[in-house]
């Protein structure tokens, strides 16, 4: 396997004119991407239309030049995307292109591993049947990856449903309940069922869960699991990343824990870890009351969300010691290491 990495700039949402320049060009052959995983300048929130306006314009993209349909594309793509750009951060996207390579050596290059699960109903998202399909993702992903042991896994990227409206009220008319009636509240349970799938998956929780620990038991989680929700999706998609030896290419992916919103030196841990140059940053980031023992108004502020506090925050300290504001940050950690801590993962170029 020979994983390629591409960071594209973008001016909009709608904005896929870096990759049409890349195919133009012949730097990529658009017939080897497998995924996307990006920042949109929408709120993040429930009714954020920006990812799936950015999927389609992508998707548009590669379909003209694989000789497909958009539709075809996005069966065969994992588009990963998270609204809000809040601060420093910077709209774009980090491309992905997977080709047959042979191993390169003891210290492994970057692999990439791709599994989807089936579509969730609005009763299953952020309960145990939401879990369940990401654990089987996440293994089926692993075995894409050639990857055997999961201690060679730095990044697990998910992103699946959350509860619309729409979802709700059909929910409602079939008589079954959902886990929340308030769409923005389903993120949590999303977003913590996607964590402890991965969690189970790759062994970092051994014990029996059921549904009352979703979002609620926080010393059950993953360290390499960063997930989130959006409406525009109706199954979970899987990106797992590390380092084999059967890989080859010019990367390789490092790991660490983000302490708190201002841990710099978990920055520069991640990147050694990846021990090179960094060409992509994934972390998350979470909101507090208090940080180092000062009080915060994150969580208290009525006029900004408190996950757009917390992202705007975290990029601008990613940002200081990278140097490169185009960072992918989602903002809430549920099950996503422990309470107070947020994973941070980079792609470097060796």
């Amino acid at each position: 396997m020979k994983v390629g990495v591409y960071k594209l700039p973008m001016a909009s949402p709608a904005d896929a004119s870096a990759l049409e320049a890349l195919i133009a060009d012949g730097t990529i052959d658009p017939a080897t991407v497998v995924a996307l995983i990006g920042k949109t300048e929408g709120n993040g929130g429930a009714n954020d239309f920006t990812r799936a306006l950015a999927t389609m314009c992508f998707a548009q993209v590669l379909a003209a030049a694989r000789g497909t349909t958009p539709e075809a594309v996005q069966e065969e793509v994992a588009f990963v995307w998270s609204g809000g750009t809040e601060g420093v951060l910077s709209p774009h996207a980090a491309l992905f292109t997977r080709e047959e390579g042979d191993g390169q050596g003891d210290d492994g290059r970057l692999a990439l591993g791709l599994s989807m699960s089936p579509d969730l109903a609005p009763e299953e998202i952020g309960r145990m049947a939401h879990v369940e399909a990401v654990k089987a993702a996440t293994e089926c992903a692993l075995a894409d990856a050639g990857i055997t042991d999961p201690s060679d896994v730095h990044y697990v990227q998910v992103k699946g449903p959350l509860l619309t409206p729409a979802r709700i009220s059909d929910a409602a008319s079939r008589g079954v309940s959902v886990v929340t009636e308030d769409p923005n509240g389903s993120k949590a349970y999303a977003r913590g069922a996607m964590a402890l799938g991965v969690a189970l998956a790759l062994g970092e929780v051994t014990e029996e869960i059921d549904d009352a620990a979703i979002a609620k038991r926080l010393d059950l989680y993953s360290a390499v699991a960063s997930t989130s929700a959006g409406g525009e999706l109706t199954k979970c998609e899987v990106l797992l990343f590390g380092n084999s030896k059967d890989a080859s290419g010019s990367f390789r992916i490092g790991h660490s824990i983000l302490s708190d919103a201002i841990d710099a030196g978990a920055v520069g841990d991640a990147i050694a870890d990846a021990g090179g140059e960094p060409v992509a940053v994934f972390a998350k980031a979470e909101a507090s009351a208090t940080l180092r023992g000062r009080r915060t108004t994150m969580l208290s502020d009525a006029d900004i969300n408190y996950e757009r506090h917390a992202r705007a925050a975290v990029g601008g300290v990613i940002a200081s010691v990278t140097g490169d504001p185009a960072i992918f940050l989602s903002g809430g950690t549920e099950h996503q290491c422990a309470p107070g801590a947020a994973p941070i993962a980079v792609i470097a170029k060796v």
